[in-house]
């Protein structure tokens, strides 16, 4: 069994708090990525799991054994760094059979295993060359094989597609999951690219200064983000934010526009919010607001516009081409059943 059970997990460097009391229920089986900017400790997490760093209190359990005092090699865990770290004197095999040599695995069952894992990756032509030989593609294959080959309880992934080209990392993404699918075994996964998380997870872990924000499923998050950093954090283009005030009428943004919220909560008395509006959901209307256009980015499948709008620089993503151009008007309405309401002050959505 692969569950992982994270309970009030802290870790403090010099009496500087990196994680504050973390829990994280990891299922048998699933996918899961620790999402978030640099330094909030989604890395640190992912080590402590390992082994590579000490816990300073709690407990990390993997299949309902603690294993803060385990050694990694005890912890039936296989991970993938970002770096790859191959030997670059061993062959593709060999890299593949180190881990199992030191096992004490048979021949046998070592040829079995590396055979198989090269099939899926399909490094099979590849198992006789050195690392240098290889693409960085190529590489994060081997580092992947190499972990595959051990058939650990747990895979963790710290960032393993930073160093490739963006083509070559959709491509490497979605190798990963498939690979996920045919294996199913639990995995973590650390990145600091929301749309690697969107894309991969089967729940995405929100991290922010060493606390998680939000778990959910990467449409759960999207759609109901449960604070104004989570709206910020995860979507491409990112949420528009308006600040204004809430009435029993609606929203009234900074400027004076009134926007309505539909079934959205109302407040009997003014209340001091943050609207959020996904870009996709704005739709040109004759009844809108005027919306100044600042740019125009038309990407084949949708038109992106930069436009100010009640007061504010937003992003407008909109299905039909346009034609037209910076310093036009385009009429624009928010989509009364698709707004974010977060209080302004605690940042917590209240709708």
């Amino acid at each position: 069994m692969g569950a992982v059970t994270i309970s009030d997990v802290r870790k403090v460097y010099n009496k500087t708090e990196v994680l504050k009391c973390v829990s994280v229920d990891i299922r048998d089986g699933e996918f899961l990525v620790l999402v978030g900017p640099s330094g909030c400790g989604k890395s640190t997490l992912l080590r402590m799991i390992a082994g590579l760093e000490e816990i300073s209190s709690g407990e990390i359990a993997i299949g309902g054994q603690v294993i803060n005092d385990l050694a990694p090699k005890e912890r039936d865990i296989a991970m993938v760094f970002q770096s790859y770290a191959l030997y670059p004197h061993m062959t593709v095999e060999e890299n593949m059979a180190f881990a199992l040599k030191l096992k004490g695995m048979s021949r046998g069952e070592r040829d079995q295993r590396i055979a198989r894992a090269a099939e899926i990756l399909g490094l099979t032509p590849y198992l006789e060359r050195r690392p240098k030989e290889l693409s960085g593609g190529q590489r994060q294959r081997v580092a992947m094989g190499r972990a595959m080959v051990r058939n650990p309880a747990v895979f963790l992934f710290d960032e393993p597609l930073s160093n490739l080209d963006a083509k070559l990392r959709v491509a490497m993404r979605s190798e990963i999951k498939q690979n996920h699918a045919r294996l199913k075994t639990t995995t973590v996964y650390v990145t600091h690219d929301q749309i690697e998380a969107m894309t991969m997870a089967d729940r995405i872990v929100v991290m922010h200064d060493g606390q998680v924000e939000q778990i959910g499923t990467p449409l759960e998050l999207y759609d109901q983000p449960a604070n104004l950093f989570v709206a910020g954090f995860i979507g491409s283009p990112a949420m528009n934010m308006l600040r204004g005030t809430l009435t029993a009428g609606g929203f009234v943004a900074a400027d004076g526009t009134r926007i309505d919220l539909g079934s959205e909560t109302a407040a009997a008395g003014a209340r001091d919010v943050v609207l959020g509006i996904r870009p996709e959901h704005f739709s040109q209307s004759g009844t809108g607001h005027s919306a100044e256009i600042l740019a125009v980015e038309p990407t084949g499948a949708e038109t992106q516009v930069a436009a100010r709008f009640a007061g504010s620089e937003v992003m407008i993503a909109l299905r039909e081409r346009i034609s037209a151009r910076p310093g036009e008007s385009l009429t624009v309405l928010p989509q009364p059943g698709s707004l974010h309401l977060f209080d302004a002050g605690t940042g917590i959505r209240i709708n």
